[in-house]
C-alpha cells in the first residue's frame, strides 16, 4: 500500500478523511491515521472515516445482517472512537453521491451500535438516528475551568462519553488545546468529550467541545445531542422536545421523543477527493 484514495467532508465544520475500503483490504494502524489527519504534513481533518462492508470488518460482522456498511471511525490521533454524529452523516452523504447506497434510509454499523441515517435526494441536511442518552453517574462529576473555577458536568452518553458542563460565557472554557481536568477521573476511565454550554434563547443554546483524541473541534455531534438531553432534563422540558445547538461549525437540530430516541438534522457535505502517497507523509510514535 502506496498510493491512498480518499474524499474530504465536513459536517458542520468537523472534518473528516474518507477512505474507500469496500473489502477491508487496508491496514492502517494509528500512525498512518494521524498522519494523514495532520493538518500540517497530512490531508487535515478532526478524524478518518474508513468505509467497509461489515462482513469484511471482525469489529463489525456481527451486525452484517442489519448493516451493508460499516463506519470504523478514528479519532485524529489514531485512536479508535465509539461513534461521531457527524462522522455518520458525512459518512451516509459519501454511500449516495458514490452510488453505493440509495438515498433515503440507510442502515449503518458503528462501534456504537446500528444507526438510522435519512439521506434526501435533494441533496439537503441529513438526519441520523443516535440512539437514546444514557446517564451512567456518578453524581458529583466537576470540570476545572482555566481560572480555578470548579462547575458541576453532566455525565451522558451517547454512545461514547460527555461531560456536559453549563457556564456563563464560552470562552470560559479557555483555549481547549488540552482537556480539563475532570473528577473523579473514575467515571471516565476511557477518557471523555467536554461540553461548555451557555443559553442563547428557549430551546436554543451554543456550545464549544474538547473531543478525546482530538482537541476542539468546530463541532461534535454526539456532544450536541448529548447537550440538548443534558439541557432538556435541567429545563425540565416535556418529550418530545427540539433544541437548536449552535455550534463553533454551524447549527445542528436535536430531537428527543418520548420513548429516548435522540434525531440530529445536520449539513453533511464532500468536499474534494484525490491520492496521497503514504511513503511522503511523516509517521511519529
Amino acid at each position: 500500500m502506496s498510493t491512498l484514495r480518499f474524499l474530504k467532508g465536513h459536517g458542520t465544520e468537523n472534518d473528516f478523511v474518507i477512505v474507500p475500503d469496500a473489502d477491508g483490504a487496508l491496514d492502517l494502524d494509528a500512525r498512518h491515521v494521524a498522519a494523514l489527519c495532520d493538518r500540517r504534513a497530512g490531508i487535515g481533518a478532526d478524524g478518518l472515516l474508513r468505509v467497509v462492508r461489515s462482513a469484511k470488518d471482525p469489529a463489525a460482522a456481527h451486525m452484517a445482517d442489519e448493516a451493508e456498511w460499516f463506519m470504523d471511525y478514528r479519532n485524529s490521533d489514531g485512536s479508535i472512537a465509539e461513534m461521531c454524529g457527524n462522522g455518520v452523516r458525512v459518512f451516509a452523504r459519501y454511500l449516495v453521491e458514490s452510488g453505493e447506497a440509495a438515498p433515503g434510509d440507510l442502515r449503518i454499523a458503528t462501534r456504537g451500535g446500528v444507526k438510522t441515517v435519512r439521506v434526501p435526494a435533494d441533496g439537503g441536511d441529513v438526519t441520523a438516528e443516535m440512539g437514546s442518552a444514557r446517564f451512567p453517574g456518578p453524581d458529583g462529576i466537576e470540570v476545572t475551568l482555566p481560572d480555578g473555577t470548579v462547575r458541576p458536568a453532566v455525565n451522558v452518553n451517547m454512545g461514547n462519553p460527555h461531560a456536559v458542563v453549563f457556564v456563563d460565557h464560552l470562552d470560559d472554557a479557555g483555549t481547549l488545546y488540552t482537556a480539563p481536568p475532570v473528577t473523579p477521573a473514575s467515571a471516565y476511565p476511557e477518557g471523555m468529550n467536554i461540553e461548555f454550554v451557555v443559553d442563547r434563547a428557549p430551546g436554543h443554546v451554543a456550545m464549544r467541545v474538547h473531543e478525546r483524541g482530538s482537541g476542539e473541534t468546530r463541532s461534535c455531534g454526539t456532544g450536541a445531542c448529548a447537550v440538548m438531553v443534558a439541557t432538556a432534563r435541567r429545563d425540565g422540558a416535556e418529550l418530545p422536545a427540539t433544541y437548536t445547538v449552535d455550534v463553533p461549525g454551524g447549527r445542528l437540530v436535536i430531537t428527543e421523543f418520548a420513548d429516548g430516541r435522540v434525531e440530529m438534522t445536520g449539513p453533511a457535505v464532500i468536499v474534494a477527493e484525490g491520492e496521497v502517497d503514504l511513503a511522503r507523509l511523516t509517521m511519529r510514535g
